[in-house]
């Protein structure tokens, strides 16, 4: 298996590759390493453009809670346009670009898969807290980008799997302060959750929102 991770440097990211290159040839793209910025298009299409043959996997795994020092809005009033700005230029916009340049790199005549991090917190019908709401509310969007990408790609990749992921609670720097006590896997072990889910998920599954276990996320 060939596979490419986006955001190769991140915890997830840097577990997710090592579990990989014991699988087959892994390669790996990020801010620190390569200077890929997946806010800017023209990053974006730079750095997958200079890839060359086909992966069977590809996994987004780029994200943020906390953007210039800010953490999540626990109230309406802590709103902010930046704000909002912000968590959508970072955790949906930046997604949907990868795939727009990613897709030529899937093969068409084979199953292959392309799966980025959401978050439980961007479901709408599990949302009983409140709170968040930049960070909610552009994981709901990247959700439904990946929805409709995934329709879009069965006309050109109709073995193609494209789904959003929920890789539960890790102990990364995403937001160390705001797991509020929920105990955090390590990221190798995530890694491998991630995977196997990965793994279990065929072409009648893409479009789909799933957890680090394989259950199915309400939207």
């Amino acid at each position: 298996m060939r596979a490419l991770v986006i955001g190769a440097s991140g915890g997830i990211g840097g577990a997710l590759m090592a579990a990989l290159a014991a699988r087959g040839e892994v390669v790996g793209l990020s801010r620190r390493g390569d200077g890929l910025d997946v806010t800017d298009e023209a990053s974006v299409a730079a750095a997958l453009g200079r890839l060359e043959g086909l992966f069977d996997l590809v996994v987004v795994a780029t994200g943020a809670l906390v953007l210039g020092g800010v953490g999540p809005e626990k109230s309406l009033k802590a709103v902010t346009a930046d704000g909002l700005a912000a968590q959508f230029a970072l955790n949906a916009i930046g997604p949907a670009l990868v795939m727009k340049h990613a897709l030529r790199l899937m093969p068409r005549d084979r199953v292959s898969r392309l799966a980025v991090l959401s978050a439980r917190v961007g479901s709408i019908g599990d949302n009983g807290l409140g709170g968040w709401y930049g960070y909610r509310a552009a994981k709901a969007a990247l959700n439904q980008l990946v929805r409709t990408a995934s329709v879009e790609a069965t006309r050109t990749h109709p073995h193609s799997v494209l789904v959003s992921l929920h890789p539960g609670t890790v102990a990364t720097d995403l937001a160390p302060a705001h797991r509020a006590g929920h105990p955090a896997m390590p990221p190798e072990e995530a890694a491998g959750h991630l995977l196997r889910v990965l793994e279990g998920l065929g072409p009648a599954d893409t479009g789909g929102f799933y957890d680090w276990q394989g259950k199915v996320v309400p939207w």
